[in-house]
């Protein structure tokens, strides 16, 4: 872990200035407070009271900050405790929270291997950590033990092999040649090597990776890291039930379905079947998502009329305009466009969707009944859930 260590104290990661705070809010999965509840507590949580939550190795603090911010912007309790081995890395989490003049966050330096001490937790982040352990599977049985065990769940980041075609080759080839370089002088070592690299290289073929020209931290963190151990979805679902989690969603379920492509063979589990689609995907870099304890029953959202809807990344009432012009919609995913087509029906419910109605008030609203309603919110649903821009969260409601 020592060489992780000091790569994370001279290059802190990402890359942040606490003074661009003033400006803008960097917001993503996990731990969007939205998401948690839709994954988590079925869209019910009582966010009258305080979330008690993890950030496990969380870096400079950008789940951290989203997740105060946006809890403190809608009013709502927290208690947030933050963990990290670098204290560079925090000295910058800690300095973006003082510029937002946030609250309620305790800071720690250490491993999340220890996270049970600080516990328990209704939630834990690990974005971007796990995969740098020797062993992950450690990792995730030590988040395990750290979650409180009414409810709540794990938000999780981890790094997927196909859409980082060309990243592990140069790894390797780095770590052999630059062994006794400090960082400072591996980086300066690694770009001179990069830049004579055909430009067929797979590597620089890949569209899907940028992170090497954002900052020399993203250059580092990308192909010179000293451990890095992506997996394939099928590898992430065994490692999850082997440490006593169970996979509550992806954030972008559309990522993993082999119906895309063609009609799944009925003798496939789910996982064979998510398995292929990241295959034929080939573009899934990292694998964003949320688990809850292998023998929790997982919440049924399915009829349940009292859910506030929310659609993230859309502006409801413009998009209901161009469903009631009967207008395909174009939702842009993980850099893919893909046109839907809603019933005009539909565009008073989603004109009235605005994270406080519930679905029987916005039923009301457009003058339907509840089956009329239920049918046609099913087709909204069936349209948005897969893409992560529908999530249902009690967050803003007030009763």
């Amino acid at each position: 872990m020592s060489k992780v260590r000091n790569q994370y104290e001279t290059f802190p990661y990402p890359e942040r200035d606490p003074s661009n705070e003033a400006s803008r809010l960097i917001t993503g999965s996990p731990s969007d407070p939205r998401e948690i509840d839709h994954f988590l507590f079925g869209g019910s949580r009582d966010w009258t009271k305080p979330l008690r939550a993890l950030f496990a190795g969380g870096g400079t603090g950008d789940g951290l900050i989203q997740l105060a911010q946006l809890l403190t912007s809608a009013k709502r309790p927290y208690d947030l405790t933050y963990i990290d081995l670098s204290k560079s890395s925090r000295a910058i989490a800690e300095a973006r929270a003082k510029v937002r003049g946030l609250t309620g966050i305790t800071f720690h330096t250490g491993s999340l291997l220890n996270a049970a001490d600080f516990g328990p937790f209704d939630y834990i982040d690990c974005c971007g950590v796990l995969h740098h352990l020797p062993e992950p599977a450690a990792g995730f049985s030590a988040l395990r033990g750290a979650l409180a065990p009414e409810n709540g769940g794990l938000g999780f980041m981890v790094y997927a092999p196909y859409g980082r075609s060309g990243v592990y080759p140069l790894q390797e080839a780095f770590r052999k040649l630059l062994k006794a370089v400090n960082p400072q002088d591996r980086l300066v070592a690694a770009r001179r090597i990069y830049e004579k690299l055909p430009a067929g290289h797979p590597f620089k073929c890949n569209p899907h990776l940028n992170d090497h020209e954002q900052s020399d931290a993203g250059f580092y963190d990308l192909l010179l890291h000293s451990e890095d151990q992506a997996f394939d979805v099928q590898d992430l679902l065994k490692t999850l039930s082997e440490t006593d989690w169970q996979l509550a969603g992806f954030c972008h379920e559309r990522l993993y379905d082999l119906a895309r492509f063609v009609t799944p063979p009925t003798e496939m589990d789910m996982a064979e079947r998510m398995g292929l689609a990241e295959k034929l995907n080939g573009t899934i870099k990292s694998h964003v998502g949320y688990a809850a304890a292998a023998t929790r029953v997982l919440p049924d959202r399915k009829g349940n009329t009292q859910l506030t809807p929310h659609l993230r990344g859309v502006v409801p009432t413009k998009l209901a305009q161009v469903v009631a012009r009967g207008n395909s919609v174009p939702i842009t995913v993980r850099g893919e466009t893909i046109q839907l087509k809603l019933p005009e029906s539909a565009a008073p419910m989603i004109a009235a969707t605005n994270g406080l109605r519930d679905l029987a008030s916005i039923a009301r609203s457009a003058n339907l009944d509840p089956i009329a309603a239920r049918s046609i919110w099913a087709q909204v649903e069936t349209a948005f859930l897969p893409l992560g821009t529908l999530l249902y969260s009690n967050l803003l409601k007030r009763t």
